[in-house]
């Protein structure tokens, strides 16, 4: 049996692919060991970025496996175990103070769009991409925060539209209403992904993680709050080794080089 997902590191830069093509299925194995590596990857300061992806170019993931699913319900199975466990994942990944970016083309359906609600940068396929939450179709809801996390990233009524419609959207489609950050041939859509993390990592990571300590949930908090969340971020980088190396780079009127020193 092969490996449930894929994980390198390079320069920075976490690479994590679902490995079950061509559905890649989000499997009852890839939970646990995604939930394990998150936490590895919250506490690893050689990481600065991750991107999350999938084997092949078919799909990025249909979702729950189903047919796993309905087999482990008919043993010893904790409904609120078992979903609790996919929102305490998802939710590490966005409060985590480091940016994820994900793929999505291809089928990108139930547990494949509300994984990738819970990551910071969404880049889609402007080709073949079929994005949605298609719970309806299955008498269920959304069971990984989609209703909440779509309602807060595109608005309630394209959420509404979305999930009471069962209605898959494309990459284009998705970019309009505020769903994903950029579309980009197929071809391309990974390196793409990789270069935004790469970016993304080349920045004081004391620095992003201050500015996404303010910004990640952000909608829910009032200004007093993160004006205080801002300024504790601010301080927190006066005197570090890459506050300096910004500042000289600036005198200078070189490009900074940051995370040289740990």
């Amino acid at each position: 049996m092969s490996e449930a997902l894929l994980f390198t590191v390079d320069d920075g830069v976490a690479v994590i692919s679902v490995n079950d093509a061509p559905y890649n299925r989000m499997s009852l194995e890839f939970v646990d060991k995604l939930e394990s590596l998150v936490n590895n990857i919250a506490d690893d300061n050689n990481i600065r970025a991750v991107v999350m992806t999938a084997e092949g170019l078919d799909n990025f993931s249909v979702g729950m496996d189903l047919m796993q699913l309905g087999a482990a319900m008919q043993q010893d199975f904790n409904p609120h175990a078992f979903f609790d466990q996919r929102l305490r994942m998802i939710a590490a990944i966005e409060n985590m103070g480091k940016p994820w970016v994900v793929t999505l083309f291809g089928y990108c359906l139930g547990a494949g769009l509300e994984l990738p609600l819970g990551c910071h940068f969404r880049l889609a396929a402007a080709e073949g991409a079929q994005i949605g939450l298609p719970e309806m179709d299955l008498g269920s809801v959304p069971a990984w925060g989609g209703s909440a996390r779509l309602s807060k990233c595109v608005g309630r009524d394209h959420a509404l539209d979305m999930i009471l419609r069962g209605k898959k959207i494309s990459g284009s489609e998705a970019l309009r209403i505020g769903l994903v950050h950029e579309v980009w041939p197929l071809q391309e859509l990974k390196q793409r992904a990789m270069d935004l993390a790469r970016e993304l990592a080349s920045q004081p990571a004391l620095a992003v993680k201050g500015v996404m300590n303010v910004a990640v949930g952000s909608e829910d908090r009032d200004l007093n709050e993160l004006l205080k969340t801002e300024r504790a971020a601010v301080l927190e980088t006066f005197g570090t080794p890459d506050q300096q190396e910004g500042m000289l780079a600036f005198i200078e009127k070189r490009k900074p080089v940051f995370n040289q020193t740990k």
